[in-house]
């Protein structure tokens, strides 16, 4: 089989836990309801997932690195497959929560092995094509995987989503066991060597930047669903085409993330994207009560949210090129930990104030991230200029 399928294969099945992870916010309302619990309530599965994907995913990498990779991934798969299966057997909110950690841990070591061995099955000069192919099909369950899930929760039952993802868990670990070879194991990164990355201002404040993005961002994204029926007032299929806009703008607004730090560079881009998502936000939130409104609004605010992305991947990985790896582990994990962060906060504002008001929120903790940001090119800035001026100095000694 050619290396390209194999690629492919990956990608595949990177789409299959990405959309356990997406889904649950396109039918939270109903899980709510299903469950027993508040919107708020609901919403913490969303917390759970994003903390248990970022503490357990480098742990569990770290006691690992001596496993096969095929091995990995097909252990983990399995896992998912369980995860999947106690969330249509159980009718309990906590058996729930664990499920979605079960969930959670074993589609971040998927994913991190699947990149890894992605890069290595990949043609000499084209590690960062696969790479790019595997993070495809995540993305993808966002555009396709959350409206789609949307539609099969509203027809039958929101279970059955999880019910086809598990079968389909199973036929992948299938076609993994045949095409994808067994492959070395890799040198063992401890977590004290992953976190030393964090003693360096420079990076620890750029990390930072990537927290306050995505928490603002989770704010209202975690109850978008409940957003656009109760307060918009759209209707369930324009509740679906509004979510598939949504995922399409995504799409978009990555690729024009890195489009623009090669056209404007990382300050222009990163400043800007910043500024756009969180004024958008506040847009939607004054203008929440139009449909005309919100339908354009809202793909504006995902094209903007998600032009951040690679943006900040080029600026983490020029500061540190020779452990490129470890420092986009480190701002996976970020993420998810902002997410989790975004995720309790608007169950507060929900709870305690108003559903239209995780707009608010929302855009001021993305204006929060400007303040790292603007902080962190500064230093930079003054990095180069002493580089430059060291060079200057050197060239003159000669």
């Amino acid at each position: 089989m050619k290396d390209s399928l194999k690629i492919y294969i990956l990608a595949i099945i990177s789409f299959l836990v990405g959309t356990s992870e997406f889904v649950i916010a396109g039918i939270l309302d109903m899980v709510a309801r299903d469950v027993g619990v508040s919107l708020a309530g609901a919403g913490q599965l969303i917390t759970v997932y994003s903390l248990a994907y970022a503490i357990g995913t480098p742990i569990l990498i770290a006691l690992t690195a001596k496993m096969d990779r095929r091995k990995l991934m097909l252990t983990a798969l399995g896992l998912f497959f369980v995860g999947n299966l106690i969330t249509v057997t159980t009718t309990g909110y906590g058996m729930l929560i664990g499920a979605r950690i079960i969930m959670a841990i074993s589609t971040g070591v998927f994913m991190v092995v699947a990149l890894t061995v992605a890069a290595k099955i990949s043609q000499p000069g084209k590690q960062g094509s696969a790479i790019a192919k595997v993070l495809l099909g995540f993305n993808v369950a966002l555009i396709v995987g959350v409206p789609l899930g949307r539609i099969i929760a509203g027809s039958f039952d929101w279970r059955i989503i999880f019910t086809g993802i598990g079968v389909l868990s199973l036929i992948a670990m299938l076609v993994l066991m045949l095409t994808i070879p067994r492959s070395e194991v890799e040198t063992p990164v401890s977590i004290r060597e992953q976190l030393a990355l964090l003693k360096s201002p420079r990076i620890s404040v750029a990390l930072s930047i990537g927290f306050f993005w995505i928490l603002g961002y989770m704010i209202l994204y975690t109850y978008i669903t409940p957003f656009l029926l109760n307060i918009t007032g759209m209707s369930e299929r324009m509740v679906s085409i509004g979510l598939f806009a949504f995922g399409l703008a995504s799409l978009l607004g990555s690729q024009a993330g890195g489009f623009g730090v090669d056209k404007w560079g990382i300050p222009r881009s990163m400043i800007g994207g910043l500024i756009f998502h969180s004024g958008i936000l506040l847009l939607l939130a004054a203008f929440s009560h139009s449909s005309m409104m919100v339908l354009p609004l809202l793909m504006l605010w995902s094209f903007f949210a998600w032009s951040t992305g690679p943006v900040q991947q080029v600026y983490l990985i020029g500061m540190a090129p020779q452990a490129s790896g470890i420092i986009l582990s480190l701002n996976s994990s970020i993420v998810q930990l902002g997410m989790a962060v975004g995720a309790v906060i608007g169950g507060i504002i929900v709870e305690n104030i108003s559903l239209t008001a995780v707009g608010w929120f929302g855009g001021v903790g993305v204006a929060i991230g400007l303040i790292p940001a603007i902080f962190s090119l500064s230093m930079r800035r003054r990095s180069a200029i002493v580089e430059q001026k060291l060079s200057v100095a050197d060239q003159t000694r000669v």
